[in-house]
């Protein structure tokens, strides 16, 4: 599997899956004015909002910091007229091993494989998981054969879930089949549905929500409607069950923004249940009105429907409820509200 090889040739299939990037170019932040009470580290957490205070420090740590052209130190205080310049480092990818790890296959032939993908298990490697992923448990699975076009750290990945995301995923095997799911992809020519419990009871029995997706101003590691953002976010939904303080959702991508089901419903004042980055205050709610807290995000890739890239077939799979999913919609059917 010419995996290395083939990594700049990645076509933009979604928007949550970054391509390896080469170093930015530094950033030069000039002090304008002398802080005596202030550290320089969280002095720097509000010019350069899309990175965290513990990452500043890791950078000053690693000499990727300097002040007026001599390594910084975290504890000393910011002076008007320096000038702060920090260098980004280069990511590096870890190529990812195979590993013996179980699978619920939906289907599989010589071009593409459709899982369905549990919780807690990420898509691919990444900062924090760099085993225990999909991809490791695909490399064993089908001992190698999936395309190169993802890189060494995403090879056959054409989309993906969250980590908690449940449900139907495509893989390609080989660059032709991935580059073909990736056009689909591209030209939103996919069907992807997913389930949803949200917090609140939605008075519509359908709806759009139209509103772009972007990166969060201040918390680099969400996501956010942000008017401003270029590229445009679309997700349709419809009522299938109305719970206690809850409500069972069908919605259908049109986009594929990342986090865009999760920032959606919270844009719209229903965040999906157990969200630990986008509902925690909603699902404390829920807790406290029906004693239901679920562990995780409740959500769930339904349906999956597409062309098979080689014999233009028409392809649809479902995956059904996960365990906990169906728990958690039980005790909410039975639950007693204190609200």
């Amino acid at each position: 599997m010419d995996v290395a090889g083939n990594l700049a040739k990645r076509s933009d299939m979604d928007d949550d899956l970054p391509t390896a990037k080469a170093a930015p170019e530094p950033t030069v932040v000039t002090i304008d004015k002398t802080l005596t009470s202030e550290r320089l580290d969280r002095y720097l957490t509000t010019k350069l909002p899309n990175i965290s205070r513990g990452g500043i420090q890791r950078l000053i740590r690693e000499g990727c910091i300097l002040v007026d052209g001599k390594p910084a130190k975290p504890t000393q205080h910011p002076a008007a007229g320096q000038t702060v310049e920090v260098t980004w480092p280069i990511p590096k990818e870890v190529e990812a091993k195979p590993e013996d790890i179980p699978l619920d296959i939906l289907f599989e032939d010589d071009d593409l494989i459709v899982v369905n993908k549990p919780a807690g298990m990420p898509t691919h490697p990444g900062h924090g998981h760099e085993g225990g992923t999909l991809v490791n448990a695909l490399l064993h699975h089908c001992d190698g054969s999936l395309s190169g076009i993802g890189g060494v750290v995403r090879p056959g990945i054409v989309h993906r879930l969250d980590l908690d995301t449940t449900g139907c995923l495509v893989v390609a095997k080989n660059d032709t089949a991935h580059l073909g799911l990736a056009a689909q992809f591209k030209d939103r020519e996919v069907d992807k549905r997913y389930h949803a419990i949200v917090c609140g009871r939605l008075v519509n029995d359908m709806g759009e929500i139209d509103a772009p997706i972007g990166r969060h101003p201040v918390h680099r590691k969400l996501m956010a409607v942000q008017p401003s953002a270029s590229r445009g976010a679309r997700t349709n939904w419809r009522v299938i069950e109305r719970l206690a303080e809850c409500t069972l959702v069908e919605a259908t991508l049109h986009t594929g923004r990342t986090h865009q089901i999760r920032v959606h419903f919270r844009h719209i004042g229903f965040p999906l249940a157990g969200d630990a980055l986008y509902g925690t205050k909603a699902t404390a709610q829920l807790a406290n009105y029906t004693g239901v807290r679920p562990k995780r995000q409740m959500l769930h890739a339904q349906s999956l429907a597409f062309t098979h890239p080689a014999s233009r077939e028409q392809l649809s799979f479902e995956a059904a409820w996960p365990d906990d999913f169906e728990q958690v919609l039980d005790a909410l059917r039975n639950a007693k509200t204190n609200s």
